[in-house]
């Protein structure tokens, strides 16, 4: 089996390489802060201590970070892993960045005699935690194939979109259906409860009918819980739509929709909602409205 470097271990990418060292992959992680490191070690990973050794050490190198700049610092910088990067090697990003960075990355990676693969994942915290990731892959086949079987133990929906960046396009795509429909459900349980109707109700019967989806099943229940905390925060959702944005300037288009989602975001975020799972945007909506999408009654006391 290849070595496998993993680079960031945070609520994504812990459980990840976890999945890895479970399969028996030999496995060598970093991360910025220790903990999870430490974890890993003690489960038979070897301890990172550097991007440049990590890379090293690897025949296939995975990073999983916040941002395009965390990704450029790691894998371009100088004593970055590419400095460590042997010819044949095999750097994946399942970061979410700019396309742009993914291709700078991708032709860096091929100067040095190896290949590279921007894929990006869907599915949250919890497809994480239970390998059922949407990867979404922008590179040569010839790599794609090569690191298909690592991804078969990450998910589930593994697709080959096209050439380097083609991956990081399609999950700002994602990023965009995902936004504007946490937006529409809020607009939708919050006129509900604006004009005395039961939302736990309204959302029971959309769930039968074509305005179905995971959204309103996982984000609409969460609303009417109040259950805010972060499956995926929402200050890196307002990342992902800046970067679909600038990605649509970048061909000459707009996104009007995505662009008032973003702009409900950043409300969130100044008001200190930037830990806040990405289904409180409700919120902002709920203050603008004047009335709140209600929690269902607490079970009586027997």
């Amino acid at each position: 089996m290849e070595r496998i470097g993993f680079i960031g271990l945070g609520i994504m990418g812990k459980p990840m390489a976890t999945h890895l060292l479970e399969a028996g992959y030999p496995l060598t992680v970093l991360d910025r802060v220790p903990e999870p490191q430490v974890e890993l070690v003690r489960r038979g990973a070897r301890p990172g201590k550097s991007p440049r050794q990590v890379a090293g050490e690897s025949d296939v190198v995975i990073t999983m970070l916040p941002d395009s700049p965390d990704v450029e610092e790691v894998i371009l910088t100088p004593g970055g892993l590419l400095e460590g990067l042997r010819p044949g090697s095999l750097v994946i990003d399942m970061s979410t960045i700019s396309p742009a960075v993914s291709r700078r990355v991708a032709a860096a990676s091929r100067e040095r005699g190896s290949d590279a693969l921007d894929a990006p994942v869907s599915g949250g915290q919890v497809g994480a935690q239970n390998a059922t990731l949407s990867i979404m892959v922008g590179g040569s086949v010839a790599a794609f194939e090569r690191a298909r079987p690592i991804f078969e133990r990450l998910g589930k929906n593994i697709v080959h979109i096209g050439e380097a960046g083609a991956g990081q396009v399609t999950k700002a795509a994602n990023q965009i259906v995902v936004a504007v429909t946490i937006a529409a459900i809020s607009e939708a349980l919050l006129l509900a409860a604006k004009s005395g109707v039961d939302p736990a109700k309204v959302r029971e019967a959309l769930l039968g009918g074509f305005a179905q989806s995971k959204i309103l099943d996982l984000h609409g229940n969460r609303m009417l819980q109040r259950n805010f905390a972060p499956g995926f925060k929402i200050k890196l959702h307002r990342k992902d739509l800046a970067i679909a944005l600038n990605t649509a300037r970048e061909v000459g288009m707009a996104l009007p929709a995505t662009a008032s989602v973003a702009e409900l975001m950043n409300a969130l975020i100044a008001r200190g909602g930037a830990d806040l799972d990405h289904s409180a945007l409700v919120t902002v909506l709920e203050e603008l409205a004047g009335c709140q999408v209600a929690a269902p009654p607490a079970p009586a006391e027997r």
